[in-house]
């Protein structure tokens, strides 16, 4: 059997998708899951650049280092690659009901749709806030990454 793969997919791929990756990440390795992980964008606007630096920070409060990642727009090709896309909001999901090719055989969900409880909600978008919301989007895909762990176990 093979390894899942998952892609976590919000607008720009500097904040909330990096983070949901970095978690899956640390939750899964915590456990010793074998997964593939990646993140990427709808949009093109930040598509090569870092992270947020207020993600990279959040993200090494939990002894995660993102500085190295790099943003990338979503492609076609990724729903041969993954086995699960996440959108982090429900426009993002659309965008990806779009895109996604004929009879591809990827899994598309609500992050968050993972959680029960919480099922149709996004994950907070801290871009124009302050650093507070990059504390509550952690705790969203943090504990959305417990529940995949849980899930793909």
């Amino acid at each position: 059997m093979t390894s899942p793969s998952l892609l976590f997919v919000c607008l720009g791929n500097i904040c909330r998708s990096p983070l949901a990756e970095a978690a899956l990440r640390q939750r899964a390795a915590a456990l010793g899951l074998a997964i593939e992980a990646d993140s990427a964008g709808t949009g093109d606007w930040h598509v090569g650049e870092p992270p947020d630096p207020r993600a990279i920070e959040q993200a090494a409060r939990h002894g995660i280092d993102i500085s190295g990642y790099r943003a990338r727009q979503v492609k076609r090709g990724d729903f041969a690659r993954f086995s699960h896309i996440l959108a982090l909001d429900l426009d993002n999901l659309r965008n990806l009901q779009r895109l996604a090719p004929a009879g591809h055989g990827t899994r598309l969900s609500l992050l968050l749709d993972h959680v029960p409880g919480r099922e149709g909600q996004p994950v907070a978008d801290p871009y124009f806030g302050g650093p507070e919301g990059f504390v509550e989007t952690w705790r969203q895909v943090s504990e959305a990454a417990e529940a995949l762990c849980r899930q793909l176990a």
